[in-house]
């Protein structure tokens, strides 16, 4: 079955190469429904692109809601906390692309890096004129068609194909027309604004009491209400911002870890070391050893990818 714009075919996956490895593929080709909404936030180690091809739905990125209509094409980088909700009633299709690609081939090292800043934008969402759109997806449909016949050189197209599709994002990505839509009551508005606000100043001093000030809403209601709407108490989520802060630059860096957790906004080692060991069963040092910076495992704090 196909789409008019993307070809799909219910409860099909192309894979080249598993998570973990420099080189890797996964596009799944299914049907998600609210009842299978993911229940707390997630981050990967691997790049992730949503497609959504038709209903809508909404994705909630570092705290902040963005509304999704057919054919708005989601980019997260790794290490975004993110969750996709989607409405209540038929299930919803989607594209959901998984990779990791090299890019540190000789010679074109500066282009993967332009090539990759499309993931580095404001707005994370992308949504195309009906025309562009097509033109942009076409190497997708391409992969589609490369997955079902067998040939020696597979996933060599398929990777061809797939940087194609984002050099075609990235050559177009100034068209972008997506608006930010607010939605909900304007309680739950702040409460995604508190959010934001805690991925942007999770390094400083943060209290309950200082964040209700800012927003102008009592201690008692933000609490009540944060907890409503992200299913985190506040401190729960200040501390998971600052340990996924923490996860990367344990994996990504060769800083301290004593110079990581003050990095982190924690005021004591002996207060980071036992979140961490919470969040992740191991201290952080085991951590940093079990798990080398090269390796390209998906890493979810909670809840399913």
């Amino acid at each position: 079955m196909t789409s008019s714009v993307l070809a799909y075919e219910k409860g099909y996956a192309i894979h080249v190469n598993q998570p973990g490895d420099s080189l890797y593929y996964y596009l799944d080709y299914d049907e998600r429904s609210h009842d299978l909404n993911m229940e707390f936030q997630h981050f990967h180690d691997f790049y992730e692109i949503c497609i959504l091809l038709d209903r809508t739905a909404a994705h909630i990125i570092e705290g902040s809601l963005y509304e999704m209509h057919p054919y708005d094409i989601v980019l997260l980088r790794p290490a975004l906390l993110h969750k996709t909700q989607y409405p209540r009633g038929l299930p919803t299709k989607r594209l959901m692309i998984n990779f990791a690609i090299p890019r540190s081939v000789p010679g074109l090292e500066n282009g993967y890096s332009e090539l990759f800043t499309i993931f580095n934008a404001q707005v994370p969402i992308l949504r195309f004129s009906e025309e562009r759109r097509k033109e942009v997806l076409a190497p997708l449909n391409d992969i589609f068609a490369i997955s079902q016949q067998l040939s020696p050189i597979q996933s060599v197209a398929i990777h061809h194909k797939f940087v194609e599709f984002l050099c075609g994002l990235h050559r177009y990505a100034a068209e972008n027309s997506y608006v930010r839509e607010e939605k909900g009551s304007s309680m739950t508005q702040r409460m995604y604004a508190i959010a934001s606000y805690i991925h942007s100043h999770y390094q400083q001093e943060m209290s309950l009491d200082d964040v209700s000030r800012r927003f102008y809403v009592s201690a008692h209601h933000l609490s009540r209400q944060f907890n409503k709407v992200t299913g985190f108490t506040f401190t729960e989520y200040v501390q998971m911002t600052r340990i996924r802060n923490a996860q990367q630059m344990l994996l990504h860096s060769s800083e301290k870890i004593t110079d990581i957790a003050a990095q982190c906004g924690f005021t004591s080692f002996s207060q980071f070391n036992r979140i961490f060991n919470k969040q992740n069963g191991m201290s952080p040092s085991a951590y940093r050893r079990s798990r080398p910076a090269q390796d390209e495992r998906e890493m979810v704090l909670v809840g399913e990818g």
